[in-house]
């Protein structure tokens, strides 16, 4: 029988399948689970995720099979959300067509890692990730350039160009020759980071030049599985030796982001959204309507035209969704 509960505070660093591994100031770990009624809170998005601050009621046993154990009693406000829409099935999607998954809450920074090459870059999934970047408030949002060595340096500086004139930071790196690993390790120090890209771009290599036998440790602790159109992330926040947490997500090959309206999505483009106001109709859509400076800055070079081109499609697929769940 329990001889006592008392209340603690800790950080959410892992998360499998109903359960949450929560660490407090003096590094103890303690398995929790959610009290029921934030369970009833949890149907529309993940009432709780890896870097959420929690408070937890903790039972303490007598004996030898005496564990650290509690449950979940509130969540505090969170600064950041990084996170993306995933269709449902079950009770979990309490009938809904979709639903949102969480990657990471406040996380200080995201860096998006792409290949230079094989694969070749995929930009208008980066400009997904950038809009729920942008979308997230997470403080600082970096580019990773990863297998710099397998193409030319004017190249990828043409290819990237849109993106550092918006501001970016961008980190060239190679696993192979070591390029570029000292910034990133500069950049992670005490701070919650997560790493997310498509499959391909060399994450595990490269998590493993930032510190030796990491790629093994998250693959140890996150796991994927895909039931029907649902996916569900077993998600873990690493503790990186020179301070700091890190958290991998596996592979995406497509991002459907959560909770944005077709007309809003050039508030997430940064380059576009500065053009917006000088648009002659406040509506505008920047799509046909005569005096849209937006169409205009294309037109002038001032936006890339594939940074429209994702816009635009965007846009487009978000209208269809929206008229599907409108009906």
């Amino acid at each position: 029988m329990p001889l006592q509960s008392i209340l603690l505070d800790g950080l959410v660093v892992k998360e499998q399948s109903g359960f949450y591994w929560v660490e407090t100031s003096d590094n103890t770990i303690y398995i929790c689970q959610l009290r029921g009624r934030l369970k009833e809170d949890a149907q529309s998005s993940d009432i709780v995720a890896i870097g959420d601050h929690v408070t937890f009621s903790l039972r303490e046993y007598d004996g030898a099979d005496a564990q650290h154990e509690g449950i979940i009693e509130s969540v505090r406000e969170r600064h950041s959300i990084l996170s993306r829409s995933v269709r449902t099935m079950g009770k979990r999607g309490a009938g809904q067509a979709e639903r949102e998954h969480i990657l990471i809450a406040n996380a200080d920074q995201a860096l998006f890692v792409f290949a230079a090459a094989q694969p070749t870059p995929n930009f208008p999934l980066l400009d997904r990730f950038l809009v729920a970047g942008e979308k997230s408030a997470i403080e600082q949002l970096i580019i990773i350039i990863n297998k710099v060595d397998l193409e030319d340096p004017s190249n990828i500086d043409v290819a990237f160009a849109p993106y550092a004139r918006m501001g970016y930071r961008i980190i060239e790196t190679s696993a192979l020759n070591n390029t570029g690993i000292d910034e990133v390790n500069a950049v992670l120090e005490d701070k919650i980071s997560v790493f997310t890209g498509p499959s391909g771009v060399g994450k595990t290599s490269l998590l493993n030049c930032i510190q030796p036998g990491l790629a093994r440790q998250v693959k140890s602790v996150s796991g994927v599985t895909d039931e029907g159109v649902h996916t569900t992330r077993d998600s873990a926040l690493i503790k990186l030796e020179a301070g700091g947490y890190l958290a991998d997500t596996p592979g995406i090959r497509n991002l459907n982001v959560w909770d944005i309206e077709p007309d809003e999505v050039d508030a997430y483009f940064v380059d576009i959204a500065r053009y917006v106001q000088l648009c002659r109709f406040s509506n505008c859509t920047h799509t046909n309507e005569p005096g849209c400076a937006v169409r205009q800055a294309v037109r002038d070079g001032e936006i890339a035209k594939s940074r429209y081109k994702s816009f635009y499609q965007l846009r487009e697929d978000l209208r269809d969704t929206y008229i599907v769940y409108q009906r």
